[in-house]
């Protein structure tokens, strides 16, 4: 399977992560959010 190079912006996965997080958000809101953050660049690990 072909590695897909989209990403998702700061921004976008700063809201799905709100979503995720809301216990009142629907199930398919979670699942949008939870589809952009996939997309969403790796953290850097701080040493």
């Amino acid at each position: 399977m072909a590695k897909k190079n989209e990403q998702t912006s700061k921004k976008a996965a700063t809201a799905a992560s709100k979503v995720l997080k809301d216990p009142k958000s629907s199930k398919n809101a979670k699942t949008a959010a939870g589809s952009a953050l996939t997309q969403a660049p790796d953290k850097k690990k701080k040493k």
